[in-house]
């Protein structure tokens, strides 16, 4: 299933760079949401009236893992269309909260509403919610049309009645011609390389020390409790601040860091407490600082590098980045048994990981300064 989800990525992305190629951008995010919308429609008949099928539960899963890539991406891509640097150094964060409630609120209403409308009506409940999600889309972009309350980024010379330039392959080609976007693609299979090698450890360490399924469920369930409620106060409270006083290089390298420290404690005692430990702090980092850090590196940039280079290396480098470092940790515990090896290349992946996030948050301030410049003379 993960290889058929990768090759329907790699359909899906030119795919989606064509279509942007060929609807205006005010309209564009309307036929991307429209499209998964109907996708969702379909499946609730489909499940609502066909028998229990192995081919359409695989379908779905297939077909969810690229819709949760292109949506999110997308939801993004405009979010960095709307706002200009500065704004996104207040703002990004609180969005990022938003996905964070969404997290917490979904579970919670899939539970109470199961039993009541059962597996399609839910599917249907998400084609509503994502046309809700579509209509204040509508808002944003008006409000960016009338001015963007004057800033630089939200009044661009590239009118948004036109395509997003470029052919559907602009967007790997925009990411090899490009250090900078290079430089994001690379974070983002470094980001990987971290998140694969310790949930792959705590799927160890867990089997082992918690053999009962029931205590598995309540270890795990701890840990996403603490991690969503970390999460949710960071990103309320401390992401923005951050970027404002200290810079978007901050919030990018101060994640990396702590967990290049963490690897190396892991090193010295692999016990699931350190694991435990380095788990929520990497998750809670991620979700508070790293993504809404990373959003902000597109901020500065075109309309093809926002749409077409971002939404390439979401989907197509992301899942290659989840397939590298699967196939690394594999190597490294045929080489050797144990968490030492897998936490020493760890602990020099995340040193390189917050490296390149100092570097791209230094040339994402360069940048923006370059371009409120550029538009006040």
């Amino acid at each position: 299933l993960f290889t058929a989800t990768f090759v329907v990525m790699l359909i899906a992305v030119p795919l989606f760079a064509w279509l942007s190629s060929r609807v205006p951008r005010l309209h564009f995010i309307d036929w991307v949401y429209g499209f998964f919308t109907l996708n969702l429609a379909l499946f609730a008949l489909l499940f609502f009236s066909a028998d229990e099928s192995v081919w359409l539960a695989r379908s779905f899963y297939v077909w969810i893992s690229v819709y949760n890539l292109f949506v999110v991406s997308v939801a993004w891509s405009l979010m960095a269309d709307v706002f200009d640097s500065e704004q996104a150094k207040r703002l990004f964060a609180f969005i990022a909260a938003g996905a964070s409630v969404g997290g917490l609120v979904g579970p919670a209403l899939s539970a109470l509403l199961v039993s009541t409308l059962g597996q399609s009506g839910l599917i249907l409940l998400a084609a509503v919610l994502l046309a809700v999600a579509l209509s204040l889309k509508q808002v944003l972009m008006r409000w960016r049309e009338e001015g963007g309350a004057g800033r630089a980024g939200a009044v661009q010379a590239e009118s948004t009645r036109r395509p997003v330039p470029g052919n559907p392959f602009s967007g790997l080609m925009r990411v090899l011609s490009s250090p900078y976007l290079f430089g994001i693609a690379g974070f983002v299979i470094l980001l990987a390389t971290a998140s694969t090698f310790l949930y792959f450890e705590q799927a160890r360490l867990v089997a082992e020390l918690f053999p009962d399924r029931a205590a598995q469920v309540r270890v795990f369930g701890v840990i996403d409790f603490v991690v969503q409620a970390g999460a949710l106060i960071s990103q309320l409270f401390i992401t923005g601040r951050i970027a404002r006083r200290l810079g978007v290089r901050v919030l990018l390298a101060c994640v990396p860091l702590l967990v290049c420290v963490g690897f190396i404690g892991l090193a010295l005692m692999p016990t699931f407490a350190m694991l435990a430990a380095l788990m929520i702090v990497r998750r809670i980092g991620e979700y508070a600082f790293v993504r809404p850090g990373r959003e902000m590196l597109f901020a500065p940039l075109d309309a093809e590098s926002k749409y077409k280079a971002k939404n390439f290396i979401d989907t197509v480098v992301y899942r290659a980045g989840d397939a590298i470092s699967g196939w690394l940790k594999s190597l490294l515990d045929m080489l050797a048994q144990g968490a030492l090896l897998v936490a020493l290349v760890g602990a020099a992946s995340a040193a390189l990981w917050g490296l390149l996030g100092w570097y791209l948050g230094t040339q994402a301030d360069r940048k923006a300064a370059e371009r409120r410049e550029l538009v006040t003379t």
